[in-house]
């Protein structure tokens, strides 16, 4: 199968309309063609006159660690055009940085989970286009975690920088479909083309919504595989908690654990409270230790979630409820364990972190409540989901 960069790049009547434009890269270091050329280098290879580059959160070199680092502007020291970072003094482009440009090419690999900032970053750079009579073309990547939807859809008023819109925490959407879906139900007036993919089958195995044959780079410096990419519409709400979600380690946001839990009676009080919540994936106890963030230096006792292997069911995987489950198990084992942090999350202040990640409070309480369960948060997530898949139909490209 062939990316919407490769096909660019392959097709000299794609990128005619290019011609005497000035261009503008939005990119990190997924962004590469299939032999792993920077697309920015292969791109102006290519003839294409490149005037500015535009970075996401943890930069275009992808080398912040954590949320809430926010990377400068700089002068590119090959080609020297501007760089301006997006997660550094502005989140959406300035109009001086939208003077550099005619047409912006957005080149992310994203994860396909609301909360990772590219999808709310590419509504900004909608909206700026918009303002600014720009052209935005969407070079499409394939959705590692495929077309499955799962989740609570984010209520109104609870948008943020991790959460653009009424979509739930799994929208199951490439980027380029994600711009047809902000335009339309934001009712933007830009100039928008996605260059779509060519042979990207995200129902069919062995990799569903990753291409076993392509090599995976990391979008951000915590997505290090497709089995994160897989898990993390469920781990990423262990930000939002005490929880270690495996920085400093080499597997985070496949796990999650603490040095005062017991690893497998959570396993166990799991597989009691919900059984079909486990299903397709495998999980595991064991030890860990973090180099850095939250319970440096301790000894943890941790789940490891494992969607891969033969254990691994594309279909009935639903990593979102799964680790609402870890969750429900740890209070039911402790009620009075201190599971939520609070602590500003992306520059939301005076709300819990939780909430923020998920669009409102209605997990929180599903966890805190006594006499809640399994059949309870279904109830209330599984006409949200009914809701976006019928919602995002029409968008669907592939």
């Amino acid at each position: 199968m062939k990316f919407g960069i490769d096909r660019l790049l392959a097709d000299a009547s794609l990128r005619a309309p290019l011609k005497g434009k000035r261009v503008a890269l939005l990119a990190h270091p997924a962004s590469v063609t299939a032999d792993l050329t920077h697309s920015l280098d292969a791109l102006i290879a290519a003839g294409v006159e490149v005037s500015a580059v535009f970075g996401p959160q943890h930069g275009v070199r992808g080398d912040l660690q954590d949320n809430m680092m926010e990377s400068p502007d700089f002068t590119d020291p090959t080609y020297g055009m501007p760089v301006f970072s997006l997660y550094g003094e502005v989140r959406r482009p300035s109009g001086q940085s939208m003077s550099t440009f005619d047409v912006m090419l957005v080149d992310l690999q994203d994860v396909g989970c609301r909360i990772y900032t590219f999808v709310t970053t590419l509504l900004y750079v909608l909206e700026a286009a918009a303002e600014h009579g720009k052209s935005v073309w969407v070079l499409d990547r394939p959705n590692p975690a495929g077309r499955p939807v799962e989740g609570l859809m984010l209520r109104s008023g609870w948008e943020s920088f991790v959460g653009a819109g009424p979509m739930p925490m799994r929208h199951g959407l490439t980027l380029g479909e994600m711009g047809r879906w902000f335009i339309d139900h934001f009712r933007l007036d830009v100039d928008y083309r996605v260059i779509e993919m060519d042979g990207w089958r995200p129902g069919e195995a062995p990799g569903y919504g990753w291409p076993t044959d392509r090599v995976w780079i990391n979008p951000s410096p915590n997505a290090a595989n497709v089995n994160m990419a897989r898990a993390y519409a469920g781990t990423v709400m262990l930000e939002g908690t005490t929880l270690s979600e495996g920085r400093g380690t080499t597997r985070p946001l496949e796990l999650f654990g603490a040095p005062d839990i017991d690893a497998r009676a959570v396993i166990a009080e799991m597989r009691a409270l919900a059984p079909g919540w486990l299903a397709g994936c495998t999980l595991r106890d064991f030890w860990f230790q973090p180099t850095f963030h939250k319970h440096v230096g301790q000894l943890c006792a941790g789940v490891f979630i494992h969607a891969e292997g033969t254990g691994y069911d594309h279909a009935a995987f639903r990593p979102w409820r799964l680790q609402a489950l870890g969750f429900k198990a740890i209070r039911r084992l402790q009620p009075d364990y201190d599971l939520w942090r609070n602590f500003p999350y992306e520059y939301e202040f005076g709300k819990l972190a939780i909430d923020v990640i998920n669009g409102g409070p209605a997990l929180r309480a599903w966890v805190d409540d006594a006499g809640s369960v399994a059949n309870d948060l279904d109830a209330l997530t599984l006409p949200d989901e009914r809701s976006w898949a019928d919602a995002r139909r029409e968008f669907l490209l592939y």
